[in-house]
Parts: C-alpha cells; structure tokens; sequence
C-alpha cells in the first residue's frame, strides 16, 4: 500500500515537471506591460465609481 502511494506520488512530480517544462513564461518587458494595463484601468475604474458615488450622494441629498 505505501510502495503504491510512493508510486503515485513520484509519477505525480514526474508529471508536474514535464507539464512545468512545456510553460511559456512572459518576458520582462510583457510582465511589464500587462501591469501597466492593469493599473491604467485600475485607476480608471477607481475614478469612474468615485464619481457615480459623488453623483449619487448628491442625488440621495435632494430626494431626503
């Protein structure tokens, strides 16, 4: 019963290592980027519900 979990768990990393090797990393310059992106739009959508929150408070204050 051990010999077999053993067993399993070597073909296990033996696969992990082979699925490991056919992974393309991004460059440098493409993780940078796509942090960019990220951050731009980040901001924007940031932006964009503070101002729909300002709108509706102000909304809310002349209804009540």
């Amino acid at each position: 019963m051990i010999k077999k979990g053993i067993g399993t768990l070597k073909n296990f990393f033996k696969d992990v290592k082979s699925e490991l090797l056919k992974v393309s990393f991004p460059s440098k310059q493409e993780t940078i980027g796509s942090t960019t992106v990220v951050i731009v739009f980040t901001v924007i959508v940031s932006l964009f519900l503070a101002l729909v929150d300002v709108v509706l408070v102000r909304l809310l204050r002349l209804v009540v």
